[in-house]
């Protein structure tokens, strides 16, 4: 296992080197960043001062290996809007996402679970159509357009929920504060319920299919016929046989949905204004931020590296029939 780890280790170096490459390649598409940070009735020898202030003089490729070498001391250089350290930025924003992204995912896997049993057991039934339904109904709704909906309806509609703003409970937390965390939680989860809805009705619609799938493929192996020829009540069969059984492909999903889910916040963050690295990001990008941008997606790609090896592990701890020598079969 640990020539494993060392292994997958090393392929995410790699990864991660080519992450930066593509999204430092895609920022540099746009242009010269250089005129975003000048007037329009700058003179020629302000721009190229400018230009050479902020390194934009040199070529790509210098450019970029300079990134790489500073990256592999810690240091993602100046953000160009903010003038602080770009990943200290990344890092305050980091604690609001990781709370939008865990209540979006235990909001879908807390509903995709039962609806997902539910629509097996009852297959072929009106219950199991309109789970079905539903479910392919939900992986085609874009996040960006069901966060418009809640903002339209719950909050200014019904005004049950507010449509904007962020109660911190991590960051208090990690700093030490427990009292003032907790005390913010319910505020916390009331910020949270309309962007995470907006979040998790792709993962809620994926996983409540993948339950249901997995669920009838454990129904039709031979130990759970056995299990009811022998007189066990169906419910017993469910729980003790097939459910134990069923839950090997969501726990794979699980880690990986974090990951996705994390990634895959920037534009419901910057539809309710939500402060965390996805509304960062996608002002950073529009602000042609390099170090910014370089810091976030380093950031996102290694907790996502890190997740997937943990699945991985996880993975092989729960079903022993996998090897590790080429990740799981």
């Amino acid at each position: 296992m640990g020539a494993y780890v060392v292994r997958r280790l090393l392929q995410s170096v790699i990864v991660v080197v080519g992450v930066t490459l593509v999204s430092f390649l895609a920022l540099q598409a746009g242009g010269d960043p250089t005129y975003l940070f000048v007037s329009e009735r700058a003179s020629q020898e302000e721009i190229e001062a400018t230009r050479r202030a902020l390194g934009f003089d040199r070529p790509l490729s210098v450019q970029y290996l300079s990134f790489v070498g500073d990256m592999t001391r810690g240091d993602f250089g100046q953000s160009l809007s903010y003038r602080q350290p770009a990943m200290e930025i990344v890092l305050e924003a980091l604690p609001a996402t990781i709370e939008l992204t865990v209540f979006a995912m235990l909001l879908a896997l807390l509903l995709a679970i039962p609806l997902g049993v539910l629509a097996a057991i009852n297959r072929g039934t009106a219950w199991d159509g309109s789970i079905t339904t539903a479910s392919m109904l939900g992986q085609s709704i874009p996040s960006f357009w069901m966060g418009i909906m809640m903002i339209l309806f719950f909050g200014l509609y019904v005004r049950l929920f507010p449509i904007s703003g962020h109660v911190p409970f991590l960051t208090p937390l990690l700093s030490g504060d427990v009292g003032a965390a907790f005390s913010n939680l319910p505020r916390t989860v009331y910020h949270l319920v309309l962007p995470g809805i907006a979040v998790a009705t792709y993962s809620l619609a994926r996983n409540t299919r993948l339950v249901r799938s997995s669920l009838l493929e454990v129904l039709e192996q031979d130990y759970v016929r056995t299990a009811r020829s022998k007189g066990l009540s169906e419910r017993r069969v469910l729980i003790h046989h097939a459910l134990r059984n069923a839950w090997l492909p969501v726990v794979t999903i699980v880690g990986l949905e974090f990951g996705f889910l994390l990634g895959g916040v920037v534009v419901v963050e910057t539809v309710f204004s939500y402060p965390g690295i996805g509304r960062l990001l996608f002002a950073a990008i529009n602000q042609r931020d390099i170090p910014l941008v370089q810091a976030g997606v380093v950031l996102l790609a290694s907790i996502f590296i890190v997740l997937n090896l943990v699945v991985d592990l996880v993975y092989v701890r729960l079903d022993p029939r996998v090897e590790l020598s080429g990740g799981r079969s």
